[in-house]
């Protein structure tokens, strides 16, 4: 190969398969370094990171059946009947019948529940802190907001796998 070869500059279809361009390598990068600090900062939590979840989405509004905050947190019913169990043997939540459908059981989440989660969160925050310390804080709010918008689309592209026997 000459010189003159190995000094050209790759063209605009090499130059996008650069590992820092690529959106699979980010999201593999963010997603690793996330779940070590997530992980390190709901520890305590029975049900780690699993129970979070549950736990912010109970956090929110009206209480929901279990196979809709199954459905709502992407868990399998069966692992949010196990998780479930050792979330209310410790306090966190409780079930009670649903008023409209007797064969449904609604989730609440408790005092114990929301004190729990608000300590879990501030821990989180600080982790999420320092995965984010080089964006400034429009940048980062505003990478919240983007993935929040693409995890939606993909939660409502996806098959959840009692759907798929249908």
């Amino acid at each position: 190969m000459s010189a003159s070869m190995s000094e050209k500059k790759p063209s605009g279809e090499t130059a996008d398969l650069a590992l820092d361009t690529d959106l699979g390598w980010a999201i593999r990068m963010v997603s690793s370094a996330f779940r070590r600090v997530a992980t390190e900062s709901v520890a305590d939590l029975p049900g780690g990171a699993r129970a979070y979840l549950v736990l912010v989405a109970l956090a929110g509004g009206e209480p929901p059946s279990q196979l809709a905050l199954a459905k709502t947190v992407s868990l399998d019913r069966t692992v949010m009947t196990y998780l479930l169990d050792d979330l209310e043997a410790h306090g966190l939540v409780t079930r009670r019948p649903d008023p409209r459908d007797r064969r449904a059981r609604l989730v609440l989440i408790t005092d114990t529940g929301r004190a729990r989660l608000g300590q879990v969160r501030h821990s989180l925050a600080a982790a999420e802190a320092r995965l984010l310390t080089d964006l400034d804080d429009h940048d980062a709010d505003q990478l919240r907001t983007l993935l929040s918008r693409v995890a939606q689309t993909a939660q409502r592209d996806s098959i959840a796998p009692d759907e798929a026997d249908c």
